[in-house]
């Protein structure tokens, strides 16, 4: 399997990477953010280990614009342990978190966690009860009726669909949609939600896109609101 190792501590990097590689991993190693970023985005690989304090572009934004193209599985590697730091890494998409200074067998673990879980759901065609997404053509319908969406609209919905189960901030999802720092004076999101809420689930007895109050938004064809 290949992993990629963006570090800009060269020692560390070389850790990581003779480290990995002896444990039978193909291993490249990144020392910035913008080259991280480019090589995570054009290469294909199995799992990124990605350090928060970059040269060049930090852990977070790389992390925000991968998201935006990939789900491979991401590692945050930081030396700030506070909550808030772990909150922001797993809302922007992390898939685990480790507090430099860190045993390297506790990391061995974790990534082989990770790839445990297997690939990301393909997100071509996403079926969800009577809803059916069509990514490459972008075509939506529900129970069978083509629904006519903006081109926001859908990218809300694949995003929703592609994280499906899972509780989206408006953080999140302003981020990732929208490319933009959330304004809590900006209700852009609850906006784009109530329209495409309309689209979705007016007249349909089964309602998939959820409001989680305090938390955020879900799609899932669970029958009750939360």
């Amino acid at each position: 399997m290949r992993l990629l190792v963006i570090e800009d501590e060269k020692k560390a990097g070389e850790y990581l990477k003779k480290g990995l590689e002896e444990s039978g991993f193909t291993v490249d190693v990144v020392a910035n953010g913008i080259d991280g970023l480019h090589q995570a985005l054009e290469d294909d690989y199995d799992l990124l280990v990605l350090d928060v304090m970059l040269p060049g572009m930090d852990g977070w934004e790389v992390l925000r614009r991968l998201r935006l193209k990939k789900e491979t599985p991401v590692l945050l590697l930081t030396a700030i342990d506070e909550l808030e730091e772990r909150v922001r890494g797993l809302e922007l998409g992390g898939d685990d978190y480790m507090v430099k200074p860190f045993a390297f067998v506790e990391l061995l673990a974790r990534i082989r966690t990770l790839l445990r879980r297997g690939p990301p759901r393909d997100i071509e065609q996403v079926d969800i009860g009577d809803l059916s997404i069509d990514a490459v053509r972008r075509r939506v319908r529900r129970n069978g009726q083509r629904v006519d969406l903006t081109p926001k609209e859908f990218s809300l919905l694949q995003l929703l669909a592609r994280r499906r189960g899972e509780v989206l901030s408006r953080t999140q999802i302003a981020s990732y949609v929208w490319d933009m720092n959330f304004d809590s004076d900006t209700n852009v999101v609850e906006v784009a939600i109530r329209r495409l809420r309309a689209k979705i689930d007016d007249g349909h007895e089964a309602k998939l896109i959820h409001t989680v109050r305090g938390m955020g938004y879900v799609l899932d064809d669970r029958h009750e609101d939360r």
